[in-house]
């Protein structure tokens, strides 16, 4: 067991595809972790959901071992951090277990927005930042351009920054010897007593919980008796170790050290992620301090395909919120889709993942509604209304005002493509506010904009624009009032509430005739004509006709009076205005399957 001052504890932050992974997996190969018949690309990225998309979705720990040649063996726990925005979360949960951070530059794209966003965090938790300057093999690399923006926009000096190559292993042996060097080893806490904080936690179906945690005070070893403060439950120890890169038990987690517990506990809801976990024998009195608590900002409908999986999906779910502490859930249900679950995002991507996950890992067929955001809902009695579901919107008649969250974004880009990104902004109902240049090259854009623009192709269409070159960042900027109105598609003059949207009343028009034409391609002709109706209120503002299923009543007609023909089309006519009056359209499941997946709504 390594003595505090010979521990390291310390994350990789950087934007996303800045080569965070690749330097890991060069730290491993560097630190004998792993046997070289084991290394393979990704190492850390354990779920094939992060190396089919190139991303990092969870964090990862993992210990490292490391001499660096004054014959002291250094402990060296290392966390793997996600890039992407809506990940951001992960990365302030692991910056908690550290004292300092290696924030990784792309010597090819420079400072991003996201860089600027994560070493924000980092100086926030008072960590030890080291920047590093990653890719120097690439013949793009542009060293001078990013020593200039470390300075002018990260206020880094240049003589701190180690230039490395994850990819060929250079200057990797320095940067285990800077962190060494110059990240601090953990410092006790002043309360006395056994302290840990659950940074992370998933679900074994074997074991139960697994909690990952950095203990403070304190040692931690299997038949230890611990206590979680948020819910007072009491439990055992069955097990310790730590992450190299796999679960490896040990004998104990002491001081300092970042590890894994597994208490006796099987149901996921027993832990939370940012709890303090204490031992009964030598207990501490105050929690540690969390993490704040997070808000999703998208919330979409999740339903089973066959409702009989319902309990099963809900069972998944929890096992999933246990990994994921920024997914949240409640029940719901729907005329057209059954019950099913209103869920909750920090943004579409980990939407996007969560889906995944459901169907990779739980193997869950499922279906989603279009997303949403909160919106506050002003009643002309007083009444203030949240809602976060088309369904629940009240009478328009009622409503004072509606008031939808604005984001406040942040763009990095090539000065080639500011007119282009300005009038992206502007085509999503956004405001300009600020421009700053970062160098010769680049500038940095500010702009206000309604977080429901930006949920479907916002980022697709910023990465189209500027070749991939532009960058963006966001936070929550507050509420404002929009004309905003509810969008109901009527098929056969009946609402479905799946299809059903809040939209600013401009673009109302486009996305109804959308979606009508896509309803048209997907519900099957019927034995009369159906109408698809797009509708604000009692006001039609789009309709397409799915054609009826038609019967030759002339084929027996050889010939004769042509009013014996007439009347035969009359008297099926009739007929099919009365099934009209009667007949009711069942909508199948395919059609909610290629309408709802359809995410080009804004395209």
């Amino acid at each position: 067991m390594a003595k505090l001052e010979h521990i390291r504890n310390f994350c990789i932050i950087a934007h996303i595809d800045h080569g965070k992974s690749t330097l890991a997996d060069r730290m491993l190969e560097l630190t004998g972790t792993v046997a070289a018949r084991d290394l393979t690309d990704q190492l850390l990225d354990g779920m094939d959901l992060e190396r089919e998309r190139g991303i990092t979705i969870k964090s990862h720990p993992v210990r490292m071992n490391y001499d660096p040649g004054d014959g002291i063996t250094y402990e060296l726990n290392l966390i793997d951090t996600p890039g992407h925005v809506d990940f951001t979360y992960e990365v302030s949960r692991s910056l908690s277990a550290c004292e300092g951070a290696i924030l990784l530059i792309d010597a090819t794209q420079g400072v991003q927005a996201q860089t600027v966003a994560n070493v924000n965090l980092a100086f926030n938790q008072n960590l030890k930042v080291i920047p590093v300057i990653n890719k120097i093999d690439l013949p793009a690399a542009n060293l001078p351009l990013c020593y200039e923006q470390m300075e002018e926009i990260l206020a880094l000096p240049r003589e701190e920054a180690l230039a490395v190559s994850g990819k060929t292993g250079e200057g990797v042996a320095e940067l285990l010897r800077a962190v060494i060097g110059r990240i601090p080893p953990p410092v006790l806490p002043a309360e006395t007593g056994a302290s840990a904080l659950i940074f992370d936690s998933q679900y074994d179906a074997y074991r139960g919980v697994v909690n990952f945690l950095r203990v403070h005070r304190g040692i931690f070893r299997r038949g230890t008796k611990i206590r979680l403060f948020s819910n007072g439950i009491e439990s055992e120890i069955k097990e310790v170790g730590f992450f190299s890169p796999t679960m490896r038990p040990c004998d104990e987690l002491a001081a300092g050290s970042v590890g894994y517990v597994i208490p006796n506990l099987k149901s996921p809801s027993d832990t939370r992620i940012g709890d303090t976990m204490t031992d009964l024998a030598d207990r501490c009195r105050q929690p540690l301090p969390g993490f704040r608590e997070v808000r999703p900002m998208v919330f979409s409908g999740i339903y089973p395909i066959d409702t009989a999986d319902y309990d099963q999906l809900k069972a998944s779910m929890a096992k999933l919120q246990l990994n994921d502490a920024a997914f949240v859930y409640q029940a719901e249900s729907s005329a057209a889709l059954g019950f099913g679950f209103r869920c909750g995002f920090l943004g579409l991507l980990h939407m996007e993942i969560i889906q995944e996950r459901l169907r990779r890992e739980y193997n869950m067929d499922i279906i989603t509604t279009y997303p949403s955001v909160i919106y506050h809902v002003y009643m002309k009695s007083g009444e203030k209304l949240d809602i976060d579901n088309p369904v629940y919107l009240p009478d328009p008649s009622g409503i004072d005002r509606i008031e939808e969250p604005i984001i406040t974004c942040r763009i990095m880009t090539p000065t080639t493509y500011i007119g282009d990104i300005m009038n992206l902004v502007m085509s999503k109902r956004g405001v300009c506010t600020d421009t700053a240049g970062v160098d010769a090259a680049h500038v940095i854009i500010s702009a206000e904009l309604p977080m429901h623009e930006i949920l479907i192709d916002f980022h697709d269409k910023l990465k189209s624009l500027t070749r991939g070159y532009g960058s963006m960042d966001y936070e929550p900027a507050g509420y404002r009032p929009g004309k905003l109105v509810k969008l109901d598609m009527l098929v056969n003059g009946e609402p479905v509430d799946a299809f059903s949207s809040i939209v600013h009343v401009d673009m109302a028009y486009e996305r109804g005739r959308q979606i009508a034409e896509r309803l048209k391609e997907a519900i099957p002709p019927q034995m009369f004509q159906i109408a698809i109706q797009a509708a604000i209120g009692g006001k039609v503002i789009a309709r397409e006709t799915i054609r009826q299923l038609r019967k030759n009543v002339l084929a027996k007609c050889y010939g004769g009076d042509i009013t014996r023909k007439r009347k035969l089309l009359e008297k099926q006519k009739e007929g099919k205005k009365r099934m009209k009056l009667i007949g009711q359209v069942n909508i199948p499941q395919e059609a909610f399957v290629a309408v709802l997946k359809a995410q080009e709504f804004n395209k």
